[in-house]
């Protein structure tokens, strides 16, 4: 018997399809964060039970959901409910990025549907969130779009923490699973879409680098320049993919004070290998379809983009990092093994390092712990909230 009594220690949604459980449980994460509803998100369950497997289905689904909260989101514009419209436009926001997820990258569609997602998002962001900003990170191969979501009741100049995102989710996720957090807690947040990340990729054609610090040196130089940011008080962090990016940056780009790894990688082509196989043979263990790394790497094929994810190792990169980090990991995480944390933690050079892995007596194990986003978010930005406010000063 386990640390839950025998029970499952993971919510699935559909039972027999580990994919579609772990994308509903990342759109049932938003609920307390505004980003969806739950009648909402169930309805599209109920009409989608019996269909398990079918994208095309998923699709039609997610966007007659998102069609409808549209809907509602411009009646409340008509009436003068500012407040209320923005929540739907929010949430019409995430339900068609839920819908966007089985769209191929061949497909003009994707675009577009990603196009719609950032406009609703920001239109309902900037009634909601006072102080809400659309940023243009200056960057070798086009700017990187961000979002800037600045502390609640905090002096200037104040801390913040550049946030870049994973394989297959945005800044639009970012801005409501870590920032808000961080913002009730005194630090500013950049929601960075990097290279290989959410508009980056989706509407600029900037594919992943291995060298992630480049752009990692660049977001701070954007964040470092605000007048409202104390530059000696920013950290880095990322989750999932970015459990690479974030820790390859702390290795190379010393300004930054401390680093957060949301869920760790040590090396991602051992990672894709395995997975590889398990979708190659029709098991769905993982957070995309397979066609997401190639789409990522910019690479036209499976076979070219497994061999780019050769370079995407910590071996011998990890050792550098010397500014305290934080690494976190799902003890049973079903698309990252948990040694890989275990990995990351024994390499790393840094004198303060600390490792928290989440069982499920915790509340959450899985990736990221999706199972449980407020217990997560809520540790990652206390976590940041001791860094930069010790007690006792």
């Amino acid at each position: 018997m386990d640390s839950s009594g025998g029970i499952s220690p993971w919510f699935r949604y559909f039972p027999e399809h580990y994919l579609w459980s772990q994308l509903m449980c990342e759109v049932l994460s938003l609920e307390p964060m505004g980003g969806a509803a739950l009648w909402e998100v169930d309805q599209v369950g109920q009409r989608l039970k019996g269909k398990v497997g079918d994208g095309a289905a998923w699709r039609l689904e997610w966007e007659n959901m998102a069609e409808r909260v549209e809907a509602q989101a411009t009646r409340e514009d008509d009436l003068g409910h500012a407040l209320t419209a923005a929540g739907h436009w929010v949430r019409s926001a995430f339900y068609l990025y839920a819908a966007e997820r089985f769209i191929r990258p061949d497909d003009p569609a994707k675009a577009a549907s990603y196009r719609k997602v950032v406009e609703n998002f920001q239109r309902g962001m900037r009634v909601r969130l006072p102080g809400f900003e659309r940023v243009e990170v200056p960057y070798e191969d086009g700017p990187l779009p961000a979002y800037w979501i600045p502390p609640l009741d905090t002096p200037s100049p104040a801390p913040a923490v550049v946030f870049f995102d994973g394989l297959d989710v945005s800044k639009e996720f970012t801005a409501l699973w870590g920032a808000l957090a961080l913002r009730e807690r005194g630090v500013g947040c950049l929601c960075v879409d990097g290279p290989g990340q959410g508009e980056a990729l989706r509407l600029r054609k900037i594919p992943s680098r291995p060298d992630y610090e480049v752009p990692g040196a660049a977001a701070y130089d954007c964040i470092a320049a605000r007048k409202d940011v104390d530059p000696g008080r920013v950290g880095v962090m990322a989750l999932s993919m970015g459990g690479y990016y974030a820790p390859r940056i702390a290795a190379f780009e010393h300004r930054y004070a401390a680093c957060l790894a949301w869920g760790a990688h040590f090396d991602y082509h051992e990672v894709w290998a395995h997975r590889r196989k398990v979708l190659e043979a029709g098991g769905s263990v993982a957070s995309s379809a397979i066609w997401q790394l190639p789409f990522v790497m910019g690479r036209p094929d499976m076979d070219s983009a497994m061999e780019k994810c050769r370079a995407y190792t910590l071996a011998g990169v990890a050792e550098k990092i010397r500014m305290p980090i934080l690494i976190l990991h799902g003890e049973l995480d079903a698309i990252v093994p948990v040694r890989m944390a275990h990995r990351l933690y024994e390499a790393c050079g840094s004198k303060d390092k600390e490792l928290k892995v989440f069982r499920p007596g915790d509340g959450g194990s899985q990736h990221c712990i999706v199972d449980n986003l407020q217990l997560v978010s809520g540790y990652i930005a206390d976590w940041w909230r001791d860094r930069f406010y010790p007690r006792g000063r």
